[in-house]
């Protein structure tokens, strides 16, 4: 029985709003910004140090620092120094709080690797939302600063959030396989929701507490 839907998304294709639809049809939680919220709490940092430091990766010379100031590279500390706190660490932090949100079960997540950390679960359905250029520009324009090429805006995003994974998870965000389903928002937010909730077998579910 699926318990866990991850959710990753080209930035503008609508795989946010589609996730929260599938939480409300589905009665379940959902780990979006949120995640963001709980992860400032837990490092004990700025929500909005953690905010910019999402989905990111440190700079090369950075990490090379850290790695040399700790005798060796050997992953993120188990406690974490809110004075070190950087994008390793909310990495760490993120994959964290995925499993536990999946432990718990009945909870739809939102990018930050989730198709990758949970990859295992066999109660996970994992799904890659994406969409035709123009119109997740259509998405994007209110939401980007005035005078920004929503093109570039997007392809930047999309280019970040790769790196991240591959950084991370040392996969390809694009790799099929690691995808129960793949589909495009072209055919419309609530048929892409719907959809998800077939394959994986949640269509005639109810809310759940």
């Amino acid at each position: 029985m699926i318990r866990v839907i991850t959710i990753s998304r080209e930035y503008g294709s609508g795989g946010g709003t589609v996730a929260r639809m599938l939480a409300e049809r589905l009665g379940w939680k959902l780990v979006d910004q949120s995640l963001i919220t709980e992860i400032a709490k837990t490092a004990k940092v700025n929500p909005d140090v953690a905010k910019r430091l999402d989905e990111s990766v440190d700079p090369w010379f950075h990490q090379l620092n850290k790695a040399l100031w700790r005798g060796g590279y050997e992953g993120v500390a188990t406690r974490v120094d809110s004075d070190m706190f950087d994008a390793e660490a909310m990495a760490a932090l993120c994959r964290r709080v995925l499993e536990e949100a999946a432990t718990i079960g009945h909870c739809v997540t939102v990018g930050r690797g989730g198709q990758c950390t949970l990859q295992k679960r066999e109660d996970a359905f994992h799904v890659a939302i994406y969409a035709p250029m123009a119109e997740r520009v259509q998405r994007i324009r209110d939401r980007i600063p005035a005078g920004t090429d929503p093109v570039a805006y997007a392809r930047e995003t999309d280019r970040r959030r790769t790196v991240y994974i591959e950084h991370y998870f040392g996969q390809d965000v694009t790799n099929r396989h690691l995808y129960d389903l793949m589909i495009s928002s072209r055919i419309g937010l609530d048929a892409v929701a719907t959809t998800i909730l077939c394959a994986a077998g949640l269509l005639e579910s109810g809310p759940r507490a």
